[in-house]
C-alpha cells in the first residue's frame, strides 16, 4: 500500500526544473495534500540519497543524469523503461523502487497535439538517452524507417541497434550528410548547439514536422529554419507537460496509461502552470 505523501524531482542541474509547478497544479485539482520539491543529486550520490528515503516518500521524478541510475535501482520496470534502458519515474513502496519511462508517452502525445498521430519515416538528431526514448515513441507511432543523425555516427550505434530490435529500419548518418525527406524530425540536441547554416537548411528542407525537445532556449536555430519555411515546429514544453501527466498517473494509481479521474481539469491546470497563467 502506498502511504507516502512526499515527492520530488532529482537531477543535476535542477534549479531550472518546472516539474514542481506542474505537479503542484495537478495535486491541487485532485485534492491530494502531497508535497513535491526538487533536489540536486548527481549520479555518484544517487544510491545513497535513494537509500536514505523513509516511508513518507511516495515517488521521484528523475532527470539527467539519473535516468540510467534509476533503471539500475528499480526492482521492477515497465515496458517502456525496459525498451529504453531509462527510468524517469520511481514509485516507492516496501518492495523497493518501481521504474517507469513516461518520456516515451510524452513524446507520442506531444506529436499528436502537433498533428502527427502516425508516421512512416523519421529522423532523430542526437544519440543520447532522450534519443532512445524518441526512437521507442516513433516505433509506437508506426514509424518503420528512422535515421539517427549525430556528429559522430559511431556514437549512434546503440540507438541504431535498439531500432533494429524494434524491427525498424535504422541507420546512422553524420550531420553534414545529404538528407532525404521524412515525415517527422525529433531533435534531442542541446538548445544552444552550434550548427552550420547549410546543415540546418538541409535538415529543414527534408524534415517534415519538427519536435525540438528543448524548452529553455527558444526559438532554436532549427525551429527558426522550420518556421521560415512555413513548417510546424514545436518545443519540448508539450512533451514536458504530457510526461508529467503520466508521472501523476503513476503516483496516483501506479499505471501511466490509466487516465486520472477528472483528467481534463488536471491537464488544463498543469498547462496553465506551465505557461505561467
Amino acid at each position: 500500500m502506498l502511504t507516502g505523501t512526499r515527492l520530488a524531482v532529482w537531477g543535476d542541474p535542477i534549479a531550472h526544473s518546472r516539474s514542481p509547478l506542474l505537479h503542484a497544479a495537478a495535486y491541487a485539482v485532485l485534492g491530494a495534500e502531497w508535497t513535491y520539491g526538487k533536489r540536486r543529486v548527481d549520479e555518484a550520490g544517487f544510491g545513497a540519497e535513494l537509500s536514505s528515503l523513509d516511508a513518507s516518500w511516495r515517488g521521484l521524478s528523475l532527470t539527467m543524469p539519473l535516468k540510467s541510475a534509476g533503471f539500475r535501482a528499480s526492482v521492477e520496470v515497465d515496458g517502456r523503461a525496459r525498451a529504453t534502458g531509462a527510468v524517469n519515474t520511481l514509485l516507492l513502496d516496501a518492495r523497493g523502487p518501481h521504474g517507469y519511462n513516461t518520456d516515451v508517452g510524452g513524446i507520442v502525445a506531444a506529436l499528436g497535439e502537433a498533428g502527427v498521430a502516425e508516421a512512416s519515416s523519421a529522423r532523430i538528431l542526437g544519440a543520447g538517452a532522450t534519443a532512445t526514448s524518441a526512437l521507442v515513441a516513433l516505433s509506437e507511432m508506426g514509424v518503420g524507417s528512422v535515421e539517427i543523425v549525430a556528429r559522430r555516427p559511431e556514437a549512434a550505434k546503440g540507438v541504431v541497434a535498439r531500432g533494429a530490435e524494434l524491427r525498424m529500419r535504422s541507420t546512422a548518418r553524420p550531420l553534414d550528410a545529404r538528407h532525404g525527406a521524412v515525415d517527422v524530425t525529433v531533435s534531442t540536441l542541446p538548445g544552444d548547439a552550434s550548427l552550420a547554416p547549410d546543415i540546418v537548411a538541409s535538415l529543414a528542407d527534408a524534415g517534415g514536422t519538427l519536435m525540438d525537445v528543448v524548452y529553455g532556449t527558444w526559438p532554436t536555430s532549427l525551429s527558426a529554419a522550420w518556421t521560415e519555411r512555413g513548417l510546424t515546429a514545436v518545443s519540448g514544453l508539450p512533451m514536458l507537460l504530457h510526461q508529467a501527466l503520466r508521472q501523476v498517473r503513476v503516483f496516483v494509481g501506479g499505471e501511466q496509461d490509466q487516465a486520472l479521474d477528472d483528467e481534463v481539469r488536471v491537464l488544463a491546470a498543469m498547462r496553465r502552470a506551465l505557461v505561467g497563467e
